[in-house]
């Protein structure tokens, strides 16, 4: 995180990024002013993110992209360096599925996500790495992979309103919406930051009481694994 957000207040705003690799394709944005006060809409330039983020005047931006290389790892295109994280290897050791950074399209993800972090810090705003996928496995919900219906009436089961109630949203949309609900949290007290400080952090919420379904079994994933079929995203709501 770029620096600690002030305390939460009945004003308390966050915004959520599902970002695509590329500006061509779909990224989910949601602002959230609670639970019930929600809005999603699709955006594709940096610069409408940019312009998005900055009318909302959010305490927290939660992004749904790479933040940051693993430490020893000069670029992202440099073959040497190391492959993980710390927060990538504490995913792997919950058991939750993701996508390695350096994987194929996972690269061009990473630098728009790292570009477009710098830039919203460098215009006052706390900027956080998020996982919706990840988030809803801990929280067990299904993955946007179950049907868009599914998880939609998930998140109005679990009390969210606004567009979530009103029209039928993207999935792009609602992994956005999944994480704006986690930096919400968050910023009451309800949510956890895994890795290392020095490195970079992932934002996910605290497990539900007794809920294991989520953190189920998954084949490891490695350098080698297949990338997301659907091109340079991160692909929150897909298990690889």
């Amino acid at each position: 995180m770029s620096r600690i957000p002030p305390p939460f207040s009945r004003t308390t705003r966050v915004v959520g990024l599902d970002l695509a690799g590329s500006p061509n394709r779909d990224t989910g944005a949601c602002v959230m002013d609670g639970p019930r006060r929600l809005r999603a809409t699709v955006l594709h330039s940096n610069r409408e993110i940019i312009e998005f983020a900055r009318s909302a005047r959010p305490e927290l931006v939660v992004i749904d992209a790479p933040l940051s290389l693993p430490r020893g790892r000069r670029t992202i295109e440099d073959r040497t360096g190391p492959h993980l994280r710390e927060c990538d290897r504490e995913l792997l050791r919950m058991k939750v599925p993701f996508f390695p950074l350096t994987l194929g399209p996972m690269r061009m993800l990473t630098v728009r996500g790292m570009s477009l972090a710098e830039e919203l810090s460098g215009l006052g705003m706390t900027v956080v790495e998020g996982y919706p996928g990840g988030a809803q496995d801990i929280l067990g919900w299904p993955r946007k992979k179950a049907g868009v219906e599914v998880l939609q009436r998930r998140l109005q089961r679990e009390g969210l309103g606004g567009e979530v109630l009103r029209r039928p949203l993207t999935h792009d949309e609602l992994d956005a919406v999944t994480i704006a609900f986690v930096g919400w949290n968050f910023l009451k007290g309800q949510g956890r930051l895994i890795g290392d400080p020095t490195e970079g952090l992932m934002l996910l919420p605290n497990p539900k009481s007794g809920h294991t379904r989520g953190l189920r079994s998954h084949r490891r994933i490695s350098s080698r694994s297949k990338g997301p079929r659907s091109g340079p995203k991160r692909t929150g709501g897909q298990s690889p």
